[in-house]
């Protein structure tokens, strides 16, 4: 019999704000809270991904620095997107050294929409590279992924947080972190403006009809910062952290309660 529950954490899209991830997994891994499961849309399949790969807090920080070349935005003639995505599945493959999910110590779900069908596509097996590179795929912005007779987009599209996920993985307790944000007056100045802007209005509707089923569900503060601008990173690990430390305590709650549960 497990004396420990088991602990699921779905990480959430967001865009640059999802640097706030790192600061959550900084908190569990000094707290040592391990982590069994792991679900993510977007930038958080991407950092889920690394920490399952077992790169420490510190490492996804140095690797954040990554994310602010311009180098890997590869702009291409807007037939289905204004960037290919090429060079940043390229980055994905250096960065998991051409890995396979299936093969990771930790199991993860990564989590894509298919623009054909309107379905959630999961992927628990195959290229990370891949299942990354079609899991951040912004619509309008990222050229879409093919894969067999899918057409593949961003996971947020249609599971924002995928708390539901790290459950049906197996997670005893689930710790879910939403770094969305919705300013009241947000600034549209440029064509990427109105497509992130569009993306966050409809994720906003999406998590009033959808509730985020999880035991501890974290809401980093990141106010005015805007999706696809990657020159905050600090101040985003930051937030991440604090808000990780506000919800220690309830995190501890939470196992002991579970703990008494088993006695």
């Amino acid at each position: 019999m497990n004396d420990q529950p088991s602990v699921g954490l779905a990480l959430g899209s967001g865009g640059s704000r999802g640097f706030a991830h790192i600061g959550v997994l900084e908190v569990l891994e000094e707290e040592g809270i391990p982590i069994d499961f792991i679900a993510g849309s977007s930038v958080g399949a991407v950092i889920g991904t690394l920490a399952a790969l077992g790169r420490t807090a510190d490492d996804l920080k140095q690797l954040a620095s990554l994310f602010r070349r311009k180098y890997y935005i590869d702009f291409t003639v807007p037939k289905m997107g204004l960037v290919s995505g090429k060079r940043l599945e390229e980055l994905f493959y250096m960065l998991t050294k051409g890995e396979m999910l299936e093969n990771l110590d930790t199991p993860v779900t990564v989590v894509t929409t298919d623009l054909n069908s309107g379905e959630r596509v999961l992927f628990t097996e195959g290229s990370i590279a891949k299942a990354l590179r079609a899991s951040i795929s912004i619509p309008g912005i990222f050229v879409p992924v093919r894969y067999d007779d899918y057409l593949l987009v961003d996971g947020g599209v249609i599971d924002r947080v995928p708390a539901k996920i790290t459950t049906d993985m197996g997670a005893d307790l689930v710790i879910a972190v939403d770094v969305s944000y919705f300013p009241e007056s947000p600034s549209t100045s440029s064509i990427y403006d109105v497509i992130m802007q569009s993306m966050e209005i409809m994720a906003r509707e999406l998590v009033k009809a959808k509730k985020i089923n999880a035991d501890i569900l974290m809401k980093p503060i990141i106010q005015g910062n805007n999706a696809i601008v990657f020159d905050d990173t600090e101040s985003l690990i930051q937030q991440g952290r604090e808000e990780a430390l506000r919800q220690l305590p309830q995190i501890r709650e939470k196992i002991e309660a579970w703990k008494g549960k088993r006695s």
